[in-house]
């Protein structure tokens, strides 16, 4: 896919302010650690998160996905009656029925005009909301779009707790739900438009295109579901999951820069999936890319899902690891298997 005329106008985040720390998450899960003689600090040595953020008790995926939604129109020099689509991409949504998206519009104040709907893709929605919108732009049909996502961690991290301290699993047995623990709450807006929108001088943050693959062959690896009310239950083998994730991203990467022209040398950030510093590592490695390049948040955000990239990007711009002028490679994968990798020029 390539795009022309695509621009990503503003970006902003969501985040809450209580912090959970690993340390705290293995002090709740003492007596399972003392059972199987687990020893303390494995979590944060395995995956190098050292804290996740987590909304008070009641937030909703929506109240997440608005208050991103507002900093974005906030930081924006467009309006929120110019926009035209509006997509929530998480994870999480509200309910089944209506979008979840409904209840963000509504809270936001978006116009009765902006056709509304949710994209669910495990952790890519966010970047497949982008394509969608990117696409309805270089069509014409649109000229601006706002993209939001707000992850909800906290159902699936206490089921999680509850699951392991019953006392039923082995060491084996608990090995599907320790990807849980590392799973973080946050929220991430984007204002998408055509060039033409943009305010006189503003630099234009090109969306150029890039490319989606599947395999779907390892859908069964992480599956995750509704556990009762207002709880959450998943099982991830972890180990097969990044076998078969590092394959598929391979051949994703091989793909994209011939679709691209941009290589692992042109590029000059990159910024992943955040999962985990082995991931990370074993990524970089797998694709042949220097990890100089790259830029981090999962160490104090954890694995926010289908936020994490995008947060990741704002933390990013924030720091002032990608300027203006800066070739940013997003390279997106989630549960299905399902890769994107998208070119970025800020």
């Amino acid at each position: 896919m390539k795009f022309a005329h695509t621009c990503i106008e503003s970006l902003a985040v969501a985040l809450p302010d209580d912090v959970l720390t690993t340390t705290q998450v293995e002090e709740r899960l003492r007596p399972l650690y003392e059972r199987l003689r687990l020893p303390f600090g494995r979590l944060e040595l395995m995956t190098g998160i050292r804290e996740r953020r987590v909304w008070p008790a009641g937030t909703r995926p929506s109240d997440a996905s608005a208050a991103a939604g507002r900093n974005a129109l906030a930081k924006s020099g467009l309006r929120a009656e110019q926009v035209e689509l509006f997509i929530h991409s998480a994870v999480c949504r509200d309910m089944l029925e209506p979008a979840t998206a409904s209840f963000a519009h509504r809270k936001i104040g978006l116009p009765a005009t902006a056709q509304i709907f949710d994209v669910s893709n495990a952790c890519l929605g966010f970047l497949n909301s982008l394509t969608v919108a990117a696409g309805l732009i270089e069509s014409g049909q649109i000229k601006c779009a706002l993209v939001v996502s707000g992850e909800n961690s906290g159902p699936l991290v206490e089921q999680t707790i509850r699951t392991l301290l019953d006392g039923q699993l082995d060491r084996n047995g608990i090995k599907p739900y320790f990807a849980n623990l590392t799973i973080g709450s946050g929220a991430v807006g984007a204002v998408v438009c055509h060039e033409t929108l943009l305010p006189a001088g503003a630099r234009p943050h090109r969306l150029l295109g890039g490319i989606a693959r599947a395999a779907t062959a390892h859908s069964e690896l992480c599956q995750g579901d509704t556990h009762g009310a207002d709880a959450l239950a998943m099982q991830t083998d972890s180990e097969a999951l990044l076998n078969a994730g590092l394959a598929l991203a391979s051949d994703t990467w091989a793909d994209f820069t011939a679709e691209t022209g941009w290589d692992a040398a042109s590029t000059d950030r990159f910024i992943c999936h955040q999962v985990g510093s082995t991931h990370r590592r074993k990524l970089y490695e797998a694709l042949g890319l220097d990890l100089a390049k790259d830029f981090s948040t999962f160490e104090t955000l954890g694995n926010t899902g289908s936020v994490a990239l995008p947060a990741t990007l704002c933390a990013a711009i924030d720091a002032g690891a990608v300027t203006d002028g800066t070739k940013v490679g997003l390279l997106g994968i989630g549960s299905g298997l399902n890769c994107l990798m998208l070119a970025l020029e800020w």
